[in-house]
């Protein structure tokens, strides 16, 4: 592809960093793979105005701990996906830090020391449109086996602009204790910034955007890999990475040779390099693992890495065979039917049968509709049509060659119950067994579930009727609740499901209560006679955490201090005072996490009171009580306390 100049202001520099993890470096070119000196950081940018992306490597601005690779080619051979991490540790981090900010030398905040939020941003923004220009170094090309000086043209793969995506972790490591609002002019309010000898551990990362299929593309290889094809990787200056290649699912794909070359010449195998490892995938795709160290004295030779696949049949190749781990003949094998279902999991499936290139298991059903494949993974996955109870099938097990074990085995696949459930007390949920008659009789164990939460196992037996069972939802907090369990019967493998019924448990109120003191009364006053203090317990049977709030007088208070389930404030009475209110009416509210409420009302009375109940006493006593008193009330000592309070504050604040 031609190259292509951009220019871009100064921020927008940054985005290079991103285009170097994708370039990874030197790209194949026609009739050899070209390897470029590396470049100074320093001195690159004669003007921000000008910039040349093609000009840049991954290497130049990174020295990385650990870099990743990830490549899938498309089942179209002409686009690819590619994937990217570089792990930057420790001292490399700030080698890193300090690269790039010298990319910004002349712009605003450019190559003070000190690298910012506003540069991460501008990669993410149009880092794509420079990784489009650059290299991938790796190229394709069909038949006979291919080396540097082979006088072909390469078939390189190239980026894809609008498929880009790119990503930092820690870039400006959060929290660092030098951080600081950005002080270059222009800078975004919210800007920060840390010095460039930050340590601190950061990450790169290249993908796909959402919404896009590929980010790479190169011209589809005529016979989509059924002939020999090579393919050839520049790793020259990588060090420490590893490198993971995909290929489509196609029959009989196999690596049949590979060599690594320092300008040409010929490496050795376990002294200068790890060969490639082959892994023949359940789904019938083939991926291949390549370690990569480059050690950085070797500069400037250049490394190129060749590996030669093909699809023609192996000298030789082992039978797969079936294992004592496999079911019996005509075992059942139980799912649920209608949708795509996950029957057998990758772990207990890989030891059904043995092969040292791997092996697929392949299942012909006896019912139009029913379908069977295996998953990247290894896992088991079975399509049925709706209304369909079960299927026999007879399946065999093969090898990615097509060499095909001499047995098979029969199975039914089938959906042993249908179920139902609901909550109809609001502690437990009433779940319904329906038999389908796949088995005569199973043992059926059930559980309410949350994702981090269980309700207590129950059991039953089911042969012909349908059977209920109650699951309590002790434990459970209010939300999404689901079914969890297993079934087991005679000659079918146990059966674990996880069934959602958009069941939701409901809150429950919390409890809140009070405490008594030991004189009977519900308040404890201070000697001031303008505070009481309150005592109790709180607690929610949903186990959510709760808020209180206190209201009196019109204030309200939340200082509660809480141990356990026990609970204390204290209550001032200024603002009742000051309305001259002498009634104590408090109100508690407690809320839990779901948003139910709960309220707990109190009359404190006022100690202090006069007794309007007491009998014998004549208006004499009274005036005779009131003027043999030298001192005032303490309900009057507290006006007046209050009063003088807010006086003194008053002039406080005049002064």
């Amino acid at each position: 592809m031609a190259a292509r100049r951009y220019y871009v202001s100064g921020t927008a520099i940054i985005m290079l960093i991103m285009m170097l993890m994708m370039s990874v470096s030197n790209g194949i070119t026609a009739q050899e793979l070209t390897t470029n000196d590396p470049m100074e950081t320093e001195g690159r940018q004669d003007g921000l105005s000008d910039v040349d992306c093609s000009g840049y490597t991954f290497e130049d601005l990174f020295d990385y701990n650990f870099a990743l690779f990830n490549i899938n080619i498309g089942d179209d051979w002409s686009t690819a996906e590619m994937s990217a991490t570089a792990y930057v540790n420790g001292s490399n981090s700030a080698t890193v830090r300090e690269n790039l900010d010298g990319l910004f030398e002349g712009a605003p905040g450019g190559a003070n020391g000190w690298i910012s939020t506003d540069e991460r941003e501008a990669v993410r923004e149009i880092g794509p449109m420079c990784i489009e220009d650059m290299e991938t170094r790796l190229g394709l090309r069909e038949g006979v086996p291919h080396r540097t000086d082979s006088g072909v043209d390469w078939n390189d793969m190239e980026f894809v602009e609008e498929g880009i995506a790119l990503d930092e972790v820690d870039l400006v490591a959060p929290n660092h204790p030098e951080e600081r609002s950005c002080t270059n002019f222009g800078a975004n309010p919210d800007c920060k910034e840390i010095p460039v000898y930050a340590t601190d551990d950061l990450q790169i990362s290249l993908f796909v955007k959402n919404g896009e299929s590929n980010n790479m593309r190169f011209d589809q290889l005529p016979n989509k890999g059924v002939s020999d094809f090579t393919l050839a990787l520049n790793v020259t200056n990588m060090t420490n990475a590893d490198l993971v290649l995909t290929f489509p699912a196609l029959q009989g794909l196999r690596i049949a040779d590979y060599a690594m070359e320092d300008d040409g010449v010929a490496l050795v195998e376990g002294q200068d390099y790890t060969g490639p490892e082959e892994e023949f995938l359940p789904d019938g795709k083939l991926r291949i693992h390549q370690e990569v160290d480059y050690d950085k004295s070797n500069w400037p030779v250049g490394r190129n890495l060749f590996i030669d696949f093909t699809t023609t049949e192996p000298e030789s190749n082992d039978i797969p065979q079936w294992s004592n781990a496999k079911p019996t003949n005509n075992s059942i094998i139980p799912l649920m039917t209608g949708t795509e279902y996950l029957t057998v999991t990758a772990d207990e499936l890989s030891d059904w049968a043995t092969d040292s290139n791997g092996w697929a298991l392949n299942c012909a059903f006896a019912e139009n509709g029913w379908t069977s494949r295996q998953d990247e993974t290894g896992n088991l996955l079975v399509t049925s049509p709706s209304g369909t109870t079960s299927s026999t099938a007879t399946c065999s097990v093969s090898d990615p060659f097509g060499a095909v074990a001499e047995e098979t085995l029969d199975f039914t696949f089938g959906q042993p119950f249908t179920a139902s459930a609901a909550i109809n007390d609001g502690e437990n949920i009433d779940f319904t067994i329906t038999p389908s008659g796949l088995v005569a009789e199973m043992t059926v164990s059930a559980h309410a579930h949350q994702e981090n939460a269980m309700g207590s196992m129950r059991s039953s037996i089911a042969s012909n009727q349908p059977i209920t069972i109650a699951l309590p939802m002790d434990g459970l907090k209010p939300g999404n609740v689901m079914v969890m369990g297993s079934t087991s019967a005679t000659n079918m493998m146990d059966f674990a499901y996880m069934l959602d019924f958009g069941l939701e448990k409901q809150s429950l109120p919390p409890t809140v209560t009070l405490k008594m003191s030991f004189d009977g009364k519900n308040a404890t006053w201070d000697a001031s006679g303008l505070q009481f203090t309150l005592k109790g317990t709180v607690s929610d049977p949903d186990g959510e955490e709760v808020e209180m709030a206190l209201q009196l007088c019109g204030s309200s208070a939340t200082d509660f201090t809480t141990v356990g389930i026990n609970w204390e404030i204290d209550v001032s009475i200024a603002t009742c005072v000051l309305q001259e209110i002498s009634t104590y009416d408090v109100v508690i509210t407690v809320t839990d996490e779901s948003g139910v409420q709960s309220t707990l009302e109190i009359n404190v009375k006022d100690p202090n009171a006069q007794d309007d109940t007491s009998s014998g006493s004549s208006s004499d006593d009274d005036s005779s009580s009131d003027e043999g008193s030298a001192l005032p009330s303490v309900s009057m000592l507290a006006t007046i306390s209050v009063a003088l309070l807010g006086a003194a504050l008053i002039r406080r604040e005049e002064e």
